[in-house]
């Protein structure tokens, strides 16, 4: 059941500007999750919830780009502009920032992938999560399927996500993949309709 309470914590997924259009790797209308997610940030942030965002903190020669045996365009190179945050996405005050796959020669789609992102939930006692952001069919999946491994209850923000779609339905199968295992969706609606515990 979705409960906004001091258990429920917002996960904002690597909405940088490499992966929104005019980046090296762009999410097709990446950044229309910017303003969903800065509604979101407004809701957790009026009532003190915790929210993270994860960002890929690359090296120059990361194992993930082309010119390394990779599959991806250098992108969001960790000190650059193209690593960013989106520059309309709310940082919300006290918000936790999760850096990844800044290891050369280490692939790392989830956020919780040699990140202290687990860690830190637990010491809030965070255990149910809503995850959103870019993209749904590889950095937010990983993250939210991650989530359920931990043991955490994740809902996927379906409004707030957007997917690479390297082949065509790429998003809808990682959509059908993490309601598989047990991922449940939701959306600005959802909590607008919720009572919230304190």
């Amino acid at each position: 059941m979705l409960i906004l309470d001091s258990s429920t914590a917002l996960i904002i997924v690597d909405v940088q500007r490499d992966f929104c259009p005019g980046g090296s790797l762009p999410v097709p209308e990446g950044d229309a999750v910017v303003p969903v997610l800065a509604s979101y940030v407004e809701i957790f942030q009026s009532r003190g919830l915790p929210i993270f965002y994860t960002r890929d903190w690359h090296p120059p020669d990361h194992c993930s780009f082309k010119e390394h045996g990779g599959i991806w365009p250098a992108h969001c190179v960790a000190g650059t502009p193209g690593a960013e945050f989106h520059p309309r996405l709310p940082i919300a005050r006290g918000a936790i920032i999760i850096s990844k796959a800044a290891a050369p020669d280490r692939e790392a789609y989830s956020g919780f992938d040699g990140t202290p992102l687990a860690r830190e939930l637990r010491a809030r006692d965070s255990h149910r999560l809503l995850v959103g952001g870019l993209a749904t069919d590889y950095c937010v999946k990983a993250t939210a399927l991650d989530g359920l491994r931990e043991g955490f209850h994740v809902w996927l923000l379906v409004d707030a996500s957007r997917g690479v779609e390297v082949h065509p339905g790429d998003s809808a199968r990682a959509i059908e993949e993490m309601e598989a295992g047990g991922v449940r969706p939701a959306t600005l609606a959802d909590l607008r309709g919720l009572s919230v515990r304190s």
